[in-house]
């Protein structure tokens, strides 16, 4: 029978892999202050149960297996698996917050939250390039690096607009209850972009993907911090 350390140790790097992927088991390990070897252990046991998965971004790079640059990501089961009970967790602590702080102390969160990915974020979009293009690709590899599954697609035929899609949130079914966190993450994209953009569609609100509307021929903005 597996120790019950070890079950929440796994749960945690399950977590982190969902939230994080694709992600290396050494930046695991900095993460958690365990030692590599620990990492490797519950990832062999999570990959043994199917709930990770080795990633393959490169379908046409060559598979180096055994090797500790090795990136992993959750599987559709382990998603699933950690989502139920985390996201319970979350929107009840959610809850609490706003009934006993009241509305001021959800959007301190929020944005707060909000605001270290904007800080994050902030100095890769800015040696990206000038125009709200060169940013954007910026944006969609930075939001991968942190497994939200994104991609970067032409508005239309007719359109000066990219549109950004993000396939995963980790905040999608606590978001269902406190849009809060739609809205202040798109703000924050509207800063780091320079130039104003819509939210079209949320993965809270139901749809498959989050979608981002991004004008490419505008004026950049400019904004006082």
């Amino acid at each position: 029978m597996a120790d019950m350390n070890d079950l929440g140790t796994c749960e945690q790097i399950l977590r982190y892999i969902v939230e994080r992927g694709p992600i290396t088991s050494s930046e695991l390990a900095k993460i958690l202050v365990l030692t590599p070897a620990a990492v490797r252990r519950h990832i062999s046991t999570l990959v043994s149960n199917n709930l990770i998965k080795v990633y393959d971004g490169n379908a046409n790079a060559p598979t180096r297996r055994g090797r500790p640059s090795r990136r992993y990501v959750a599987t559709a089961k382990g998603q699933g698996e950690l989502k139920e009970s985390y996201a319970d967790l979350a929107a009840q602590a959610m809850h609490f917050m706003k009934a006993s702080m009241g509305e001021d102390a959800i959007n301190e969160f929020v944005n707060q939250r909000v605001a270290i990915l904007e800080k994050r974020y902030g100095h890769v979009l800015a040696a990206a390039g000038s125009t709200p293009a060169e940013k954007a690709a910026a944006l969609v590899a930075a939001l991968n690096s942190d497994g939200y599954v994104a991609t970067l697609r032409r508005g239309g035929p007719n359109t000066m607009a990219l549109q950004l899609c993000q396939g995963h949130c980790p905040v999608q079914d606590v978001a269902s209850d406190f849009p809060e966190f739609c809205e202040a993450e798109t703000a924050a994209f509207a800063r780091l972009l320079g130039v104003p953009i819509q939210r079209l569609a949320t993965l809270a609100g139901g749809e498959h993907v989050c979608t981002t509307n991004i004008p490419i021929g505008m004026p950049v903005m400019r904004h006082s911090r």
